[in-house]
């Protein structure tokens, strides 16, 4: 869960004075592929330094990786914002997915509790844990047959 929220820490830097479209600023560096695959190392080389984690550590790997990629996959996906930094630190450009049902949220928790974060999380209902909701079921039932 902290890999896949980890990327919007990067909010800090508003209160340095670190603008938007900086490469630290939001949907910046912490939402580049770069930085899910440090974060992965970091994670599986700390957590999971037993022994008993020797032969699963890639597939550790590859679970943190997607888990942290997947916020700025669903960034790529809202209405607003200056685009997801896929790339950095190697290209400054920011991305976007042509298809983008996301309401964009609110910066600042006062913002956030109002009809436009209401609003945020309705979509976000809709878009995101329904079908994390459908997909995990549709595996559970496929894991009890193949059991």
């Amino acid at each position: 869960m902290l890999c896949a929220v980890l990327p919007d820490a990067d909010v800090v830097g508003f209160a340095f004075g670190i603008p938007y479209e900086h490469v630290l600023g939001h949907r910046g560096l912490s939402h580049s592929l770069v930085f899910a695959a440090v974060l992965a190392t970091t994670v599986v080389a700390l957590a999971f330094r037993s022994e008993r984690f020797t032969a699963s550590r890639m597939k550790l790997w590859w679970y943190f990786f997607v888990a942290t990629v997947s916020h700025g996959v669903l960034d790529a996906m809202t209405t607003g914002g200056l685009g997801v930094a896929f790339l950095a630190p190697f290209n400054d450009s920011r991305f976007f997915f042509p298809f983008r049902p996301i309401l964009v949220s609110p910066i600042g928790v006062g913002r956030f509790f109002s009809e436009w974060g209401l609003a945020v999380i309705r979509s976000e209902v809709l878009w995101i844990w329904l079908p994390s909701a459908v997909l995990a079921g549709a595996m559970l039932v496929f894991r009890r047959r193949r059991a």
